[in-house]
């Protein structure tokens, strides 16, 4: 059991690593800071907070175990922040989808005597804020560990096993690589969905009010908060600009054998695409 816990800008994620952690008993102590005085005053209601204090130094004083659960491009000033207060020992660690860059910058602003592990649980929705977390998101759900190469040892090890007693299924890559593969399964996948629904925009408004479930379930995800999409694109644009590139050169084949009549290459190519979604795990 962690003897404090400290979660640093709440939303989903941030709730929901508060809850879980309460309800698994993971953490004899839960400390949450959000920066507006309204939202400290709802958290510090919650049974699954022991306090909320006022200023972010007091909240990770004393703590074993720091989650900043804020936007990527908050992770390194809020880690900056929180560095002057930060017990010999303690370790930080975020929830960012962006690893390689965060990982260099925040290890670098923290003090010698604390260490930085970077995380990022494949758990969500496109609904936002701590009022939609849950105690049952991390379950059965992939969570990257991203230690570089100075990374502690042991930091990364309390960090994996953090991660698994709040049910999710911890796995160590180094951030670089991180970053390579989320652009494919997740980063792509959101800008698919937002560009289809932003070309579908540009036709008759009443095609939407006819379209079955195959719309609904391919686009869900365009629902997500612009903004937040918006620094995840920024943080990894490169990584990003390679998977569309990729996509572009895979769709133009696509496109080719249509307009060629090479049905049997369309049939391949949808065949591809089934056998890899048969493959995906069975959802939590």
């Amino acid at each position: 059991m962690i003897p404090q816990l400290t979660i640093i800008a709440p939303g989903l994620l941030g709730g929901s690593v508060a809850q879980a952690a309460r309800a698994r008993g993971v953490a004899k102590r839960i400390v949450v800071w959000a920066r507006r005085p309204e939202v400290r005053l709802a958290l510090a209601k919650q049974p699954w907070c022991d306090s909320a204090p006022d200023e972010i130094t007091a909240a990770v004083r004393g703590a074993n175990l720091v989650v900043i659960a804020s936007p990527v491009d908050r992770i390194v000033p809020l880690a900056k922040e929180i560095s002057p207060a930060l017990a010999p020992g303690a370790i930080v660690t975020d929830v960012g989808s962006v690893k390689a860059e965060v990982s260099r910058l925040a290890a670098a602003v923290l003090p010698a005597h604390a260490h930085f592990v970077g995380s990022h649980p494949m758990a969500g929705s496109e609904k936002t804020g701590w009022e939609h977390s849950s105690s049952t998101l991390f379950e059965r759900r992939t969570c990257f560990v991203t230690p570089g190469p100075l990374t502690d040892a042991q930091a990364a090890a309390v960090v994996t096993r953090f991660w698994s007693d709040l049910g999710a299924e911890p796995v160590t890559v180094a951030p670089d690589k991180h970053d390579e593969i989320v652009a494919h399964i997740s980063h792509l996948p959101q800008v698919l969905a937002s560009t289809l629904c932003g070309f579908l925009a540009g036709k008759d408004p009443a095609w939407r009010n006819h379209a079955g479930g195959g719309l609904r379930d391919t686009t869900r995800i365009a629902g997500s908060d612009p903004q937040l999409w918006r620094t995840i694109l920024e943080q990894n644009r490169d990584e990003i600009l390679i998977a569309l590139r990729q996509y572009q050169e895979s769709l133009h084949a696509f496109q080719i054998a249509l307009a060629n009549r090479d049905y049997p290459e369309v049939t391949a190519q949808l065949e591809r695409g089934r056998a890899y979604r048969d493959k995906f795990r069975p959802a939590p």
